[in-house]
């Protein structure tokens, strides 16, 4: 298993910040792997709400289905998942000042051969969760305002 943490402050209210990053679609702006995600029910986002995420990892494309797992007032948790890997994002949220404090804890687990590449790729996803922590923050402060 491979698990990546970031703590971010984020120029928005708690609620703002939490009600840009329920849907995960927009991951398409602040995560550097994704070149889509597209929801894949309708209706408001709930506990239960599913997306097709299609990213480029390492020059291969990849697409894993991810649902919504828990939605709170202050924590939101989406897993994704393949025949090859099980990814779970983990936001958590805390007032900072006028801005947001997001601890953002990303975990992959791969499966069957998959799990032989597990020691090789950890540098590869803590620049994935570097390019997170860089292009969140603004991100979310212009879809925000």
């Amino acid at each position: 298993m491979i698990n990546v943490e970031r703590i971010l402050v984020v120029g928005l209210p708690l609620p703002e910040l939490v009600a840009y990053l329920e849907d995960f679609a927009h991951t398409e702006d602040w995560d550097p792997g994704t070149m889509s995600c597209v929801r894949l029910d309708d209706g408001p986002v709930r506990t239960g709400a599913r997306w097709r995420n299609t990213s480029v990892f390492r020059g291969r494309r990849t697409d894993l289905e991810y649902r919504l797992d828990v939605r709170e007032s202050a924590r939101l948790r989406f897993v994704g998942e393949n025949k090859t890997v099980t990814a779970v994002d983990d936001l958590r949220f805390s007032v900072d000042g006028n801005g947001t404090r997001l601890t953002y804890r990303a975990s992959l687990t791969f499966k069957g051969l998959a799990k032989l590449a597990t020691p090789f790729l950890r540098s590869d996803f803590e620049r994935l969760a570097d390019g997170v922590s860089t292009r969140l923050p603004a991100a979310a402060v212009a879809k925000g305002t």
